[in-house]
């Protein structure tokens, strides 16, 4: 059976490191159709839109997408396309690697964070000069699916703990609701957590991460300390991420566009190669996942590395060093 993929490049170094991940994926033997769709900044300015039609349907219509970054027009762009593959969840791993200089190599967290509401809603409204407002959203039923998933992730990767993080003691009506439906679920099914205010938890993870395993997050919470964690890890080139819907899937690195870099050939892509791994797991292809990982994980324990790793080496070199270790 052959999967079709939709492959969004994207900005900046997305256009350098999703190349890198689709050639780790040629490298096994799967049988993809890889079709690259347009996306992004530049998109914009040559076609007035950052987001065309064709590239939105390639998403939704693809068994699943593989995306880089985009740069200004990152809401326009990952936004529609999660709401393309009908994504629920975000997924956000962030583990300490063997021979990777990081700030606490015992961390080994996964974010389960809501993709559909909270502050990322988009209703914004000015109502007066000088005066701006945000409408935060929470529902029972999202609430709950995203508790469900993140409990049900739990249990099925081995975590013994699960953290619901919030702030329903300022955020009573909304955060409360949040965390009602996520005890409410964890009663129903049977399932043991700890709840957590997020800003007491972001200064908990940073000091001892080891008694954290997985983290379901209202949405701006889960973007706010995945990125936290990525301090702990060796930064933003290490990090993966899903957009999980009832049937499709977005895998996206978290470290964005990265313009300072980009065109230099000097871009991490081992984000980008896991999130390739997690696309291979949500397809079924677990072994080929799995080896995926190990690949990556065995070039950034023996190198070679990037800059941001302390290397010299090139992407195409750390690429060619993974499809070496498959």
């Amino acid at each position: 059976m052959t999967e079709l993929i939709a492959v969004i490049p994207g900005d900046g170094i997305g256009q350098e490191v999703v190349p890198a991940a689709v050639e780790v994926l040629e490298a096994l033997d799967v049988e993809f159709e890889f079709v690259e769709g347009d996306a992004g900044d530049a998109v914009l300015e040559a076609r007035g839109e950052a987001l065309p039609e064709e590239t939105y349907e390639l998403a939704a219509n693809a068994d699943a997408t593989l995306f880089g970054a985009a740069g200004e027009t990152a809401a326009d762009v990952i936004l529609p396309l999660r709401e393309a593959v009908d994504s629920f969840a975000n997924v956000r791993p962030a583990r300490a690697y063997p021979g990777v200089d990081s700030l606490r190599p015992e961390t080994d967290l996964v974010f389960i964070r809501e993709n559909t509401e909270g502050v990322y809603s988009g209703i914004e409204s000015e109502i007066a000069e000088g005066v701006t407002t945000l409408t935060r959203v929470i529902t029972d039923d999202a609430s709950r699916k995203i508790a469900r998933y993140g409990f049900e992730y739990a249990d099925s990767n081995g975590f013994d703990d699960v953290t619901v993080a919030h702030k329903a003691n300022v955020m009573r009506m909304t955060d409360g609701q949040f965390l009602e439906s996520a005890v409410a679920v964890a009663e129903e099914e049977g399932y043991e957590y700890d709840d957590a205010l997020m800003d007491a938890l972001a200064m908990h993870l940073l000091l001892r991460p080891e008694e954290y395993g997985v983290v379901i997050c209202p949405n701006l919470a889960g973007d706010v300390l995945s990125d936290l964690a990525a301090g702990l890890v060796g930064g933003l080139g290490l990090l993966p991420s899903a957009n999980v819907g009832e049937e499709n899937a977005l895998f996206e690195p978290v470290h964005g566009s990265a313009p300072d870099i980009a065109g230099q050939g000097i871009a991490n892509p081992a984000a980008t190669v896991l999130s390739a791994a997690m696309l291979l797991d949500h397809l079924g292809y677990g072994e080929d996942a799995d080896r995926v990982t190990a690949a990556v994980e065995g070039v950034l324990s023996d190198g070679p590395r990037t800059p941001d790793l302390g290397g010299d080496a090139s992407t195409t070199d750390v690429t060619a060093a993974i499809v070496d270790q498959l």
